[in-house]
């Protein structure tokens, strides 16, 4: 065990040779694009809802409640069970999916669930666009959710599987990517489409998610399938010829009888969900579980869902709110771009830690502002401008702070620390625990900005330092650490490596010269 207490450092893992190949890399882009349609529902979502047209017509009492009374609260002018339900109803559905999306990821492979997901999400998106009552939108945007639990569950693991373990930090980040994106994409459109004379405007954004919904179906039918899942399916000779092509070498014999020897040990697990509760299991069921928790509570969901009515709640005009939020998105994206750049060389810990220290300050900077200007009642007001510009400023940087850290490795780090066997159920897991917090944070976040006023960003501080404090004591280092590899972090690891025996952990990918059975070493 590590003096220092905090797992291994690069290089411990194996070495397997492979290079980084026009074709993965052209694979990886294409299936990263499945975070298109989550951004782009997370985007459009928090825009029409500041529409005056589409509160006419869903939502009048919301409409009547921020025209009518100009001394009502200005925390509470958006709070509205209906419209939270608009929003949220989605993610439950993604929840529910995503059981169902284990299964078939395990099964019938990783590019049969991302084609579910872009099925379904075109179907919600077309509902939505011609909805006339309420039901309709929420029964579009329930179908959404399916599509986007399916896409979530499969994407990521997709991503980790087919890229060389020295990439695949920068590769897997493309579907955080896609996902800002898609999100800026939205910003943009729901700016220019609330201007459409008429008020049919947000048609076309809620109908514009066909888009990216076609993207991932056209996709998923032309992407390979991973050696990993083509192994797991006794496609053997098919998944040694892929492996050769996906890494760019003849000499894939170890990582290729390493997946072989982890795949055994999957078949042999009869039930994957009942086997998370193994002991040995403990520490990715921990991290299945927390990551995803966290992710939700640093509070980007209230800045990316609702960006449009914060602002607007803060006293922005209706143009400003989007324009504003539409600058959120860009800082989104570009702070991605240096995830990207950085995961593979700096580490997943190091990008943790320091865009937690990084969103504290900005949350607590933006409660002060906020607080001053409105206090406890919420007077209404508008911002002058150097101060408007203040708060959108520590916005965005609170922004930038997440899209390097906590996005992207909510996503990297749970879907490459999960041995085959039980790696589609905990990754339904994490993907049910994200969609259960993002449910709740979206449900209830204009109550408890009504309630908690500009308490509320220090609600979400107080997460960021619990979750910052969690980060550093125990989240192992897993940067260039193979996939199949991955049990030498928690064998190394101060405080984990009590559940992680030489005798009952299976022989996935810690085996030496390839070898499983009874000849399996561990490392």
């Amino acid at each position: 065990m590590p003096a220092a207490g905090f797992g291994p450092g690069p290089g411990n893992g194996k070495q397997y040779p492979g290079n980084l190949t026009l074709y993965v890399t052209v694979t990886c882009m294409v299936a990263a694009m499945g975070g298109l349609i989550f951004g782009y529902d997370i985007g459009i979502s928090g825009g029409v809802t500041t529409m005056d047209s589409f509160l006419k017509k869903f939502f009048p009492s919301v409409y009547e409640k921020q025209k009518a009374d100009t001394s009502t609260n200005q925390y509470c002018k958006f709070d509205s069970q209906t419209l939270t339900m608009f929003t949220s109803s989605l993610y439950l559905a993604a929840l529910a999916s995503s059981l169902v999306a284990s299964w078939v990821t395990r099964k019938l492979g990783r590019k049969l669930s991302m084609l579910f997901g872009g099925l379904l999400f075109c179907a919600g998106a077309l509902i939505n666009g011609f909805a006339q009552k309420v039901w309709m939108l929420i029964v579009g945007r329930i179908l959404l959710g399916f599509g986007i639990g399916f896409a979530n569950q499969s994407v990521p693991l997709y991503l980790s599987e087919m890229a060389p373990y020295k990439y695949r930090g920068a590769l897997n980040i493309g579907f955080q990517l896609s996902i800002t994106i898609g999100i800026l994409v939205a910003n943009v459109l729901n700016y220019f489409f609330a201007k459409i004379k008429g008020g049919w405007g947000w048609r076309l954004s809620l109908g514009g998610a066909v888009v990216p919904a076609l993207i991932i179906t056209i996709g998923s039918l032309v992407l390979p399938e991973t050696p990993n899942s083509m192994i797991e399916r006794d496609q053997r000779e098919e998944a040694r010829i892929k492996l050769k092509r996906i890494r760019g070498v003849e000499d894939i014999e170890e990582e290729f009888n390493d997946l072989v020897a982890a795949s055994d040990a999957s078949k042999k697990v009869e039930h994957p969900w009942r086997n998370l509760l193994q002991r040995k299991y403990r520490p990715h069921l921990t991290m299945a579980i927390l990551i995803p928790f966290f992710q939700q509570l640093t509070g980007i969901n209230v800045i990316m869902f609702y960006a449009p009515v914060l602002f607007k709640t803060i006293g922005f005009g209706s143009d400003a709110a989007l324009m504003s939020a539409v600058i959120t998105g860009v800082v989104n994206v570009s702070a991605t771009l240096v995830s990207i750049y950085g995961v593979d060389k700096w580490g997943r810990r190091f990008l943790f830690l320091q865009g937690g220290v990084q969103m504290l300050i900005c949350q607590i900077v933006v409660a002060a502002c906020i607080g001053a200007k409105f206090g406890i009642d919420g007077e209404p007001g508008h911002l002058p401008k150097w101060y408007a510009i203040v708060v959108v400023l520590f916005i965005c940087i609170y922004v930038a702070g997440f899209a390097w850290s906590w996005g992207p490795l909510g996503w990297l780090v749970p879907s490459e620390i999960f041995p085959l066997e039980i790696r589609s159920a905990a990754q339904s897991i994490n993907v049910s625990v994200n969609m259960i917090f993002t449910f709740i944070i979206a449900q209830v976040f204009l109550q408890m900005l009504c309630h908690l006023k500009f308490g509320l960003f220090i609600f979400f501080a107080f997460f960021v330092v619990v979750m910052t404090i969690f980060v550093y004591f125990f989240l192992p280092e897993t940067k260039n650490i193979p996939i199949e590899e991955m049990v030498i972090v928690w064998k190394q690891h101060w405080f984990w490596s009590r559940f992680i025996t030489d005798v009952d952990y299976p022989a996935n990918g810690a085996v030496e010269m390839g070898k499983g059975g009874d000849n399996t070493k561990y490392v």
